[in-house]
């Protein structure tokens, strides 16, 4: 059997890494497999976001990269793929000439016929026709070996909620939720692999099921705790104006269900929230904190953030801090706001200057640096239970046979924990990849924690 190479860059979201491996998946059929440079791939696929123009800056800049690789290799077919080329089709072409295949996630399930094509008649294949039906959108990477990275299942596709910034709706369509049935059965296969962590994957997955009238997403929830194998269950990303008291409720009644959620705010300011779109209010947001903290005192929540949206005063920045300062997140994602091709907020005047927008995103990111660092130091001292994902990547290569090997691995709360233990640096001693284990957390840093693992 013929073995070809696919080399695979993603640029973006958790979403972006479950397509990239449904495109792994479903060219295993032409007899694909991984990669181990772009220098050795026969295809080289760029999965792309088209969320933030920062995104699309670095694909842009990793096509240049490619195109003095084509040149060497003539016969090697150059594929982009994701949200940014399902809003830009053509326009891609026309702006990297070398790119042989522009395909939008709803067209996945179809590249095994476009790659055959492009070999056939050194052609090229533009696909971004959006696609009915869910189940269609959806291929399970199944595992042919046992693996202990936690997987990712996607829930469902698209938004129908049209905040003014977003393209979601426009890439990825409305929303539509898969089937139950579906999804439970591609998690109990990856759980046979060896997967003890699950990542439940959508735009909104709170609203999850309320369109094709399916289950709740508290009831998926339920469904995914009793499955034999899987040991932790985490979600994102939650819309604040559906997260529903059942949903609250699951993370003390599900004891899988770990205890953090990520619950996107974007603003502290009633006036800036209306004009995003976003249809709660800061009283509503707080709220469901609190009812959040009531159910799971423990909980972690984190958030997105972005500064500088058109109309944005210092008064409503102000706003924004003050309920930073307010929730205490254990962390935070923010962005300077950007247009974005198609979006309603593109067309308003009233633009910040860039400037501001810098200073004000440093502002915001040097007070959750200090409440992160606070929340952590809280930690030393204390036992946690941590799910490794494997090596750090801070382990060094050149330690000797006698220094302790440094893991890495997750916290309930999702905090990143690296730790040693008292094994030497040897391959016949313990590997936790894949294991639960506890950790003393000795020290306390902004992003991350550093313990020993106890007994």
């Amino acid at each position: 059997m013929n073995i070809k190479s696919l080399y695979i860059h993603t640029i973006g979201c958790q979403m972006n890494v479950y397509d990239s491996d449904r495109i792994l998946s479903v060219l295993s059929r032409l007899n694909y497999g991984p990669a181990a440079s772009v220098e050795d791939a026969d295809v080289i696929i760029v999965n792309t976001c088209a969320i933030r123009a920062k995104a699309e800056q670095k694909v842009f800049s990793f096509l240049g990269r490619l195109d003095r690789l084509k040149k060497k290799k003539p016969d090697l077919i150059i594929g982009v793929g994701g949200c940014l080329a399902q809003q830009e089709g053509e326009k891609i072409v026309e702006r990297a000439g070398f790119v042989d295949l522009v395909f939008g996630p709803h067209s996945i399930d179809r590249l095994p016929d476009m790659i055959s094509l492009i070999i056939e008649q050194r052609c090229r294949v533009v696909n971004v026709e959006m696609q009915d039906g869910s189940e269609k959108l959806f291929y399970p990477g199944i595992p042919d070996k046992k693996i202990k990275a936690p997987g990712f299942v996607t829930i469902m596709q698209g938004c129908d909620n049209y905040c003014t910034y977003c393209v979601v709706p426009y890439v990825r369509g409305r929303e539509t939720s898969r089937d139950p049935e579906n999804i439970i059965e591609e998690i109990k296969i990856l759980a046979g692999s060896g997967v003890q962590e699950v990542t439940l994957l959508g735009q909104n997955v709170n609203s999850y099921g309320k369109k094709q009238g399916l289950c709740s997403f508290s009831t998926l929830l339920s469904m995914v705790n009793e499955i034999n194998g899987i040991s932790r269950i985490r979600f994102t990303t939650s819309h604040p104006k559906d997260l529903s008291q059942d949903l609250i409720d699951a993370f003390s009644s599900l004891e899988k269900v770990c205890h953090h959620i990520h619950l996107p705010v974007q603003s502290g300011s009633d006036q800036i929230l209306k004009k995003m779109n976003r249809k709660y209010t800061r009283s509503l947001y707080l709220e469901k904190i609190e009812k959040l903290r009531e159910a799971c005192p423990d909980i972690a929540i984190s958030s997105d953030f972005i500064v500088g949206f058109p109309g944005e005063s210092e008064a409503d920045f102000e706003q924004t801090l003050s309920l930073i300062t307010r929730v205490e997140y254990d962390s935070l994602f923010a962005f300077q706001y950007s247009d974005r091709p198609g979006t309603k907020a593109s067309g308003f005047s009233d633009k910040v200057l860039e400037s501001e927008k810098r200073r004000r995103l440093q502002l915001l990111l040097n007070l959750q640096e200090s409440i992160t660092r606070r929340s952590n130091q809280a930690m030393v001292g204390s036992i946690q239970q941590v799910l490794s994902d494997g090596l750090s990547k801070m382990q060094n290569n050149e330690n000797t046979v006698n220094d302790p090997v440094q893991w890495t691995g997750r916290t309930s709360g999702n905090k990143i924990v690296n730790f040693v233990s008292d094994v030497s640096k040897c391959p016949d001693k313990e590997d936790f990849s894949g294991k639960m284990i506890y950790v003393k957390i000795e020290r306390a840093f902004s992003h991350s924690l550093q313990g020993r693992v106890v007994s």
